[in-house]
């Protein structure tokens, strides 16, 4: 079947009574499309058997979003594939040429009690998945993918939302499997494949110097294959009055695989020297749980606890900590972090 061409931009999921959108199977070309609530209706379902395609003119998409559900309530997406055709985008940043920062794939914003299963997205232009201003959103069983040299492509993004969780999960990008920014609470991951990618992280914080906080965080069960990060938290060396609390790394036992940065906080994070140099961050971290996690790092430093004095780390705990390097023991490089350690921890912070 050729793709069909769609021509949307923005529609209102108004129905009254509970109600199936169906994609059938095959390729579907669509611009920009935007599903408007909020809806009379609270139980929508779309059930997708085949790809959404976006068009190679990544000028076309700009910076935004390609398919956008605002201010929905009770919906389900249920299965189909989005393809961002995000090469020539990539291309362009790469060659450092003056480009947009391309379309998410899919968002929500300001969307409560949704569920996305069973959904694939492939070659995203910017992150694949975006929630902001939600409330209780689910993604379950659902695979991110993009190669190497794909900029930017996050595969969920998280901020300013409570009570969302990702489980039985795959993402291979080229950037975090997934971010947590500022205003997140309350989110659970489980069973996740991570990798390539630069791990599961929260931040960057401290962008601005008034943000919310990060609160309640969850990591169970996740594989790290080839990553550049395992679990990580960075924020700008710059002031800022909020917080990072209340965060439990756990069971990832056996399961960080050749990771570059296995363990990493990082508070001095100043890229390329611009908008901080010479900054302590003010991002208090405290109350956050590193237990059963093993595997092996690419590097010789695998626990990276970089802290300020200012706002230093504080009720740290370790607790059944084993990482190696080529079978070697590893290192650690710890400032201005305090907590404690229970069982066996290796390597083990001289300030923990």
């Amino acid at each position: 079947m050729p793709p069909l061409v769609l021509l949307l931009g923005s529609f209102s999921l108004d129905w009254v009574r509970p109600a199936t959108v169906y994609l059938p199977r095959g390729s579907y070309l669509i611009k920009r499309i935007i599903f408007e609530g909020p809806c009379r209706n609270s139980r929508m379902t779309m059930k997708m058997d085949g790809t959404l395609v976006a068009s190679t003119n990544y000028a076309a998409y700009g910076s935004g979003n390609w398919v956008l559900f605002n201010k929905v309530k009770g919906l389900i997406i249920d299965g189909g594939t989005l393809d961002g055709r995000g090469k020539g985008l990539w291309a362009c940043k790469t060659a450092g040429r003056n480009c947009p920062q391309g379309a998410r794939s899919l968002a929500f914003n300001g969307a409560e009690d949704v569920l996305v299963r069973g959904l694939k997205s492939i070659n995203s232009q910017f992150f694949h998945v975006a929630v902001n201003l939600c409330k209780n959103i689910r993604f379950q069983g659902i695979q991110l993918l993009a190669p190497d040299e794909s900029p930017n492509t996050d595969g969920v993004h998280v901020q300013l939302s409570i009570g969302v969780t990702i489980i039985n999960s795959a993402m291979k990008t080229s950037d975090d499997c997934i971010s947590i920014g500022p205003g997140t609470r309350n989110m659970w991951m489980e069973r996740i494949v991570c990798g390539p990618g630069h791990g599961i992280s929260i931040g960057s914080l401290a962008q601005e110097f008034k943000e919310e906080g990060v609160q309640n965080i969850t990591v169970k069960t996740v594989v790290f294959r080839g990553t550049q990060n395992g679990v990580s938290k960075k924020s700008w060396g710059r002031p800022s009055t909020r917080f990072v609390r209340d965060v439990r790394f756990m069971n990832l036992d056996a399961i960080m695989n050749n990771v570059d940065n296995p363990i990493i906080i990082d508070k001095n994070y100043c890229p390329e020297n611009h908008g901080c140099p010479d900054q302590s961050s003010g991002v208090k971290i405290s109350r956050v749980s590193y237990n059963d996690i093993r595997g092996t790092s690419r590097t010789e430093v695998a626990l990276k606890l970089d802290s300020s004095g200012s706002k230093p780390c504080t009720e740290i705990g370790m607790e059944n900590i084993k990482l190696t390097y080529q079978n070697r023991p590893v290192e650690s490089s710890c400032r201005n972090v305090h907590g404690t350690t229970r069982g066996l921890v290796v390597p083990r912070c001289s300030e923990t």
